[in-house]
């Protein structure tokens, strides 16, 4: 399956599933009047692409237009008019397939992981997540090559435990370091704890602050048999942290098998742009103005 021969994946992502990001990204303020289990649990599923059936009889204006662009490129990264504050945000990404009783989801069985930027504009004012996410058209990635899972068993026996994320920023022919090398068993909630939390959130999430109603977006999409999460953004190191995009900058997200690579194996081969081992999921993506 490649996820560029079809436009009929809804994308998602949870914001605030790794400590500190929100903080670095100046978002924690955002969430700082929502209620969670946990003090370490994520803050919201936020939406990045819906693709809304026609004529369906679930489906209505309620979802904004501008989600209905794609806005993946395996390739580019836009840069959003009017702004200046353009981030990486390295991820892994799933894709699920999805089951419904009636119109609520029942289960999230994972198909497929890689290396996802959930590229995002760092601005005041902005109500929604969603509305620093998606400016059109090559604003976000998920790499060309997903690591099949093994099985459905959504646990640590699966393959995706072995996989660290790392990221890159590679201008003028320097690569930098962009976000902290880390392992994905360490995001706050992993595996049947991700999958539960997102089931409720999918159901029951409110349109409250930077949150919005993303169960009506499912239905709006006319319940899909399949959708994209991107499961959280790493912390950025420091140099990330206070680096932004620039027009010719190369972003570059690896999610890779530790039991196979170490970390500067894997920047070794961030300064060549060569991962042609396909248990590696990598993405470069060019910044153009």
């Amino acid at each position: 399956m490649n996820f560029y021969d079809t436009k009929d994946i809804p994308c998602f992502g949870v914001a605030g599933n790794f400590t500190g990001h929100l903080e670095q990204a100046g978002e924690a303020v955002d969430f700082a009047k929502v209620k969670t289990a946990e003090a370490n649990a994520p803050k919201a599923i936020f939406p990045t692409y819906i693709p809304v059936k026609a004529g369906d009889s679930k489906g209505d204006c309620s979802v904004p237009s501008f989600l209905n662009t794609f806005p993946f490129d395996p390739k580019r990264i836009i840069f959003p008019k009017d702004e200046e504050k353009l981030q990486i945000e390295p991820e892994c990404a799933i894709i699920f397939d999805a089951t419904y009783h009636g119109d609520q989801l029942v289960e999230l069985r994972p198909v497929s992981f890689g290396a996802s930027n959930d590229c995002s504009i760092r601005k005041q004012g902005a109500k929604k997540i969603s509305e620093k996410k998606n400016w059109g058209a090559c604003t976000k990635g998920f790499s060309e090559n997903q690591i099949v899972f093994d099985s459905t068993d959504f646990t640590e026996k699966s393959k995706l435990n072995d996989y660290r994320i790392a990221s890159f920023l590679i201008r003028k022919g320097v690569v930098y370091d962009y976000g902290e090398n880390s392992a994905v068993r360490d995001y706050s909630y992993i595996y049947k704890k991700l999958t539960d939390w997102m089931l409720d959130k999918f159901n029951h999430q409110q349109d409250e602050g930077p949150a919005e109603d993303i169960h009506s977006y499912l239905l709006a999409a006319g319940r899909p048999s399949r959708i994209l999460v991107s499961i959280g953004a790493t912390r950025y190191t420091a140099w990330g942290e206070s680096n932004f995009l620039k027009n010719g900058d190369k972003a570059v997200v690896v999610v890779y098998p530790e039991s196979k690579y170490s970390p500067e194996e894997i920047k070794k081969m961030a300064e060549t742009s060569d991962f042609s081992d396909r248990s590696i999921s990598a993405l470069i993506q060019t910044v153009e103005m």
